[in-house]
């Protein structure tokens, strides 16, 4: 073997001995029963229980968020800090929607990238519907109206609906 050719071999392991230390890539929490208290909780590989005591999970494996009930719908992350509340929807958290769902804060509704969890649209809007072709229904003047009274089920009204899109920038 030549001189370069060992040159580039002793490169070639010193790169992959460096790729595989050991805490570069973060365990996955995952979702179990615990059987003490019979809730939710996430453990790490060596089965302790690192969060827990949620009512419901709606993550099986943490590898940086998921979403528990706790109260209410929220996003969390590996140490269980609450990031943001999550637009409650038919009992769960809302559904993915053109990859982004709704968060929502002191009333207001915004938006969030469903893979990366990033706010796309602060929470400002009354009303917000899903994004549908590329846009979502929305109003920051509405009232929610139920069909009769004692009825769970209820509408948005508004006399001031626009679209926008995932930036926030007003379409039509």
């Amino acid at each position: 073997m030549n001189k370069y050719a060992l040159q580039f071999l002793a490169y070639f392991c010193f790169v992959a001995l460096s790729d595989c230390r050991s805490g570069d890539v973060p365990s996955p929490l995952v979702l179990k029963r615990d059987t003490t208290t019979s809730m939710y909780a996430y453990f790490d590989e060596k089965g302790n229980k690192v969060l827990g005591d949620y009512y419901a999970a709606y993550t099986d494996t943490i590898t940086e968020y998921g979403i528990v009930a706790d109260p209410g719908f929220v996003l969390i992350d590996k140490t269980g800090k609450h990031i943001y509340n999550i637009y409650p929807l038919d009992n769960g958290p809302d559904y993915t929607s053109e990859g982004t769902y709704r968060i929502i804060e002191n009333g207001k509704i915004g938006y969030v990238d469903s893979l990366t969890s990033e706010v796309l649209i602060q929470p400002k809007f009354d009303c917000a519907y899903p994004f549908e072709n590329g846009k979502a229904k929305v109003s920051v003047n509405c009232r929610t109206v139920k069909a009769f009274p004692g009825d769970e089920h209820s509408t948005w009204e508004s006399k001031e609906w626009f679209y926008v899109d995932k930036t926030g920038k007003v379409v039509r």
